[in-house]
Parts: C-alpha cells; structure tokens; sequence
C-alpha cells in the first residue's frame, strides 16, 4: 500500500550523550526504530524492570514541582526537560521511536534541538505502512493566565505566531511567525535557537537546586547590559526558542497537530494548560463522532446490514441504511426502506406521516460516513460530520417509499473531505445536499 502521507521511524540508531541541563546528571540517549502507531516512547533503563514512559500515556507533571521545564511521568516515574528532544523528533517529521534514556533528564547539549535534528536527520527515517496521525480542530481553543495566552484556530497545516514582550531591552516586543515547510525551514529558523533566562532569574533557580548542569554555553543568561559570555545566534533568538518549546510540547498530544497558534508571552506553564485543555476538548469530540466498527475493510459493490454494521457505530433506532447496492473508494449508493413502523412516526406528524428533512440528511450522511471509513487508511479513526450546505427539500417522503440515498466524494484534502449527496424516490430527488467531514485520531 503507497501512502502519501506515512508514519516513519528512525532508520538508524542514534546514540547522544550529554548533560542534563536541570539535573546536572551526565546522562546517555540511545533512539532505535519503533513499529507504526508506537508512538514515542522513553524507556529509563538505569531503573530496574526499565519502566516506559509512552507520550501517549504519560502525564506532565505539574509546573511547581516541574520548574521551566516539560517533565513526563508513568507510574512514578519520570523524564525531564523533553521539549528540545520533541520539538527535533517532529521537525525529523519522526512518529515512531523508542529513546532509552540512562537518567532522569534528556541531555541539554546546547539547549536548543539544533543538535538532535542534526544527528536524527543524518541517521535518516523509514517509511511505514499507517497514515501519520494529524489532531484536527473542531473548534477553537484559548487558554489564559495573566497578561498570557495561547489561541488554536482551525488551520489545513500547523502555523505559530508568537509575541514576547518582557520587561528587559532584549525581550521587548519580538514577533516570530513559523509556518510549517518541511525539515530545512525548521532546521534553519527555529531548531538553533537557544534556551534563556535573566541573570536573577539564573540565580533564583541555582539557589532552589535547578540549573546545575547550566552554563554559558547552553543558556541564554541576560542582564542589564545584554547577553553575558555569549552572542546572539538570531536578534530574536528568545522568541524562536518560546516557538521551539511551544512546538516540542504540542507533539506531545503524540500526533501531528494542525493549527494556527497565536501565543502571547507563554511558557511551559501555559503549553501544559493547553494540552490539557485540548486534550479534553479531543474526548469531547469522539464522543460526537463516527469511528469504524471494523478492523477490516469491507468490499463492495453490495453490502448487507450485517457489513454495514460493521462500518457504522449506529444501531436501532438510528440506523438509516438498510442495503448498500454500489460501493467504490468515491461512490456510494444506499437504501432506505421507509415503512409506517419507523419511530420518528410516532411523533412527528402521526396523522400525516412525513419523515423529518433532518433525517434524510442523516440517512445521505450515513451513506457518506460509509465512504469515508471504509479505506484501508482510515480504519479506527474518527469521522465528524462538520458542516453541511446547499440543501434542499424537494418533496415530502411517506411510508411506503423507497429511499435510495446517492453519495459521492468530492475535494479530498488529506483529513477533510466534502461529499456530494441526493436522495430520490422513484428516480426523482426529494433532498440534496453538500456535506464535509473531517478524519482524526
């Protein structure tokens, strides 16, 4: 199977070695190969039994026991500062991997991901047989604290937008806009930048035993007069780096996210606001959505309700189609018996059974769903039906009728799709619509 958009993993080890930046602790990162839908996975193998920690699983830890840093944590244990280390996996455009770690912090090298870009791109990705998973908005985001905030709008590609504006003559009013554009723009731009912190806020963290494996030559320290023992890779290298952590926390939802993100003066403290917000927000939206109910595909032209059922979630007494006749990867026909026994006539209109335009619509969607999650490339995930337009009702439909429900794909762009859709009784359209659906993890 030829996937235009695959997982990949990394084709070769990689082996980093280096010093924790919080902890002080001289540590080594081996990163092997992982199946597809692995997902990233640490494995602390200085600990006994070598206790994983799956990004898809694990929990950040909260930002007053996990000072300026992103720190993941399973079972009581955990991996510290890992957003560098995310932020150069998703810029390698790696899905899969597994990253044996020999201590409790990943290694800090010259606090930025410049380092392991480098090393994951020399090591070169395989391609693998799954779809890379995307997270596809439904619907805004924001979160807030103070004079911070951060805004997710629904976007076809992941771009960011960041201001920085403290009170310091370095860190005023610097803007950055990243769009995403392949590795080389990343590596460029952005990867390089490097973490800081004012020359007090240094002292206030060495003092309360952060910061030990801090220096000169791997943290930004401002003071008064400008950067101390050190010079700027980019004038505003402070923002790009708020746009590094901002990135390598977002891969943390353990998929692609595809969005535009405005971020005013946030942190580590906001970032892990929003992912539990919009992690959140992701539950919500599966419970209002399609998944297939099969681990297979299932091949026309004809299908019964026995194989519908195993593409659609719904049962009596929302089910609407009753036969499949024609089914290919962008057409679907289907059939509505309409018969007086049906439940919506009990209550609408009983004495002038008429079905309810809505549920033709639902019926001409559920054909639509069919289409969609019946792909090899979209088995378990999620369909939401997100808009629909140009409807319109032609004649009423009655007990007795026949409903043969007509749908056809239409724009297909990666996770979002439109579908062309009628339904007709006796070969005259009685509703017709435009429907989009949106595939997600």
């Amino acid at each position: 199977m030829s996937l235009a958009d695959p997982q990949c993993t990394i084709a070769n080890d990689v082996v980093i070695h280096g010093v924790g930046i919080h902890t002080g602790v001289s540590v080594s990162l081996r990163l092997l190969p992982a199946p597809a839908d692995a997902g990233i996975v640490f494995v602390r193998t200085d600990l006994p039994h070598r206790p994983a920690i799956p990004v898809k699983s694990a929990q950040m830890v909260d930002v007053d026991k996990s000072v300026r840093r992103t720190t993941l944590s399973k079972d009581g244990v955990v991996v510290q500062t890992v957003e560098h280390f995310m932020a150069a996996l998703w810029g390698a455009g790696i899905d899969n991997a597994y990253v044996e770690v020999t201590g409790p912090e990943v290694p800090g090298l010259d606090g930025s991901a410049i380092q392991f870009l480098e090393q994951f791109r020399a090591a070169g990705t395989t391609a693998q047989e799954l779809p890379r998973r995307y997270v596809i908005l439904r619907e805004p985001i924001h979160v807030e604290d103070g004079e911070a905030s951060i805004t997710l709008v629904p976007d076809r590609t992941l771009r960011v937008s960041y201001l920085l504006n403290y009170p310091h003559p370095l860190l005023k009013s610097q803007m950055v806009t990243f769009a995403q554009d392949g590795a080389d723009l990343f590596a460029q731009t952005i990867a390089p930048a490097r973490t800081f912190c004012l020359k007090e806020e240094a002292e206030a963290l060495r003092a309360a035993g952060f910061g030990k494996g801090a220096n000169f030559d791997n943290t930004l320290v401002l003071d008064e007069r400008g950067v101390m023992n050190n010079t700027l890779r980019f004038e505003d290298e402070c923002a790009r780096h708020k746009v590094l952590d901002l990135l390598g926390d977002l891969y943390l939802l353990g998929a692609h996210l595809r969005a535009r993100v405005i971020a005013i003066r946030s942190g580590h403290p906001l970032n892990v606001k929003l992912l539990k917000k919009l992690t959140q927000a992701m539950e919500q939206w599966k419970i209002g959505s399609l998944q297939s109910a099969s681990s297979e595909v299932m091949v026309g032209p004809q299908l019964d309700i026995t194989q519908i059922e195993k593409i659609l979630p719904h049962r009596y007494p929302f089910l609407l189609v009753d036969r499949v006749t024609e089914l290919t990867e962008t057409r679907a026909v289907g059939i509505k018996c309409v018969t007086i026994n049906d439940y919506f006539f009990r209550g609408h209109f009983p004495g002038r059974p008429v079905m309810p335009g809505v549920l033709m619509i639902e019926a001409m969607a559920q054909v639509a769903g069919i289409i969609m999650l019946n792909k090899q490339e979209n088995l378990g995930k999620f369909a939401y039906f997100m808009a629909v337009d140009k409807v319109k009702f032609r004649k009423p439909v009655v007990p007795g009728d026949v409903l043969v429900l007509e749908a056809e794909l239409g724009k297909l762009r990666s996770r979002t799709g439109t579908v062309a859709a009628r339904a007709l009784v006796e070969g005259k359209v009685v509703c017709e619509g435009e429907l989009m659906f949106a595939l997600s993890d």
